[in-house]
């Protein structure tokens, strides 16, 4: 699950080095994705599990949802940074159980009451807001984007949690993945262009992000995520913000300010004290299919 985690990371790296645009970055990751996971789905289709009408539906809604947080995270990238973009769209972790209680009126636990302050912090400091001449070439602009990004992803978590089906996990990730590259495709010409030919180099750097991103982190996270407990779930998954953390200075030569770091490490350290010991219900536990899903369609 770890390597999965650091494969998600390493997709925000790739995103910045392909250079082109949020549209055609988020088209050609779902569209170079959707083969391999058109055959991994034929399996469960053959075995009578065919999705339903509603099914269908959450899947297309899904889609969108996730297309709205690629195209916000991939213009957020270059604005903020690698580290702290992925960083910032890890604020979910503090949307979705919002969403749950305002929606379906879940208790919300009081470890999440007291990391939010802590969590809003973290994000002002990240996004550089006390701060000039920090790194990105627009923190506040990219940091808005990062958030958007946040409120779309978590809206796709709440609606994969509660309208996805058992057993059906790669139908769904290829509904998903072809809804999220129509929208690309419907956004592009209207929001910073669409390249249909962004040439070899950008689509190498892209292809690599199918693989890192929409394969092997998506399926190892999925795979390992239900085989753990989830307090070891939730600290792999730092990872992957940690991860383009230390790639984007590593490789990109990215210097953040020691309050961006701090932010960083106050929304890491708050979301980890938010989800860390949240217990799983009887329903939960029936479904892992659902969940490997759920907690899996990342970035």
């Amino acid at each position: 699950m770890g390597v999965g985690a650091l494969c998600l990371s390493a997709s925000a790296m790739f995103l910045k080095l392909a250079a082109t645009t949020p549209a055609t970055a988020t088209a050609a990751r779902c569209l170079l994705a959707l083969p391999v996971v058109i055959v991994l789905a034929i399996p469960e289709w053959r075995r009578g599990r065919a999705l339903s009408r509603r099914g269908l539906l959450s899947a297309v809604c899904c889609g969108v949802l996730f297309a709205g947080d690629m195209l916000l995270w991939t213009q957020a990238i270059p604005e903020v940074g690698v580290g702290l973009s992925t960083v910032l769209v890890n604020t979910q972790v503090a949307v979705v159980p919002l969403l749950s209680w305002l929606v379906d009126r879940e208790k919300v636990s009081l470890r999440f009451l007291l990391a939010l302050p802590a969590l809003l912090v973290g994000v002002a400091l990240a996004g550089g807001v006390l701060e000039h001449g920090i790194s990105g070439s627009n923190p506040a602009l990219g940091t808005a984007h990062a958030i958007g990004a946040a409120l779309c992803y978590s809206g796709f978590l709440y609606l994969l949690r509660r309208g996805g089906q058992a057993g059906q996990p790669m139908q769904t990730y290829a509904v998903l993945l072809a809804t999220s590259a129509a929208v690309a495709v419907a956004v592009g010409p209207w929001w910073h262009g669409l390249d249909l030919w962004p040439g070899w180099r950008a689509l190498g750097w892209l292809m690599l992000v199918a693989v890192t991103g929409q394969l092997l982190g998506w399926l190892f996270v999925a795979f390992f995520s239900a085989r753990v407990p989830s307090t070891v779930s939730s600290a792999l998954l730092l990872l992957t913000p940690v991860g383009a953390v230390v790639l984007g200075a590593a490789v990109l030569g990215e210097r953040p300010s020691a309050l961006q770091l701090g932010g960083c490490a106050l929304v890491l350290s708050a979301g980890y004290f938010a989800s860390a010991r949240r217990s799983e219900t009887p329903a939960r536990r029936h479904t892992p299919e659902r969940d490997r899903v759920s907690q899996s369609g990342t970035n």
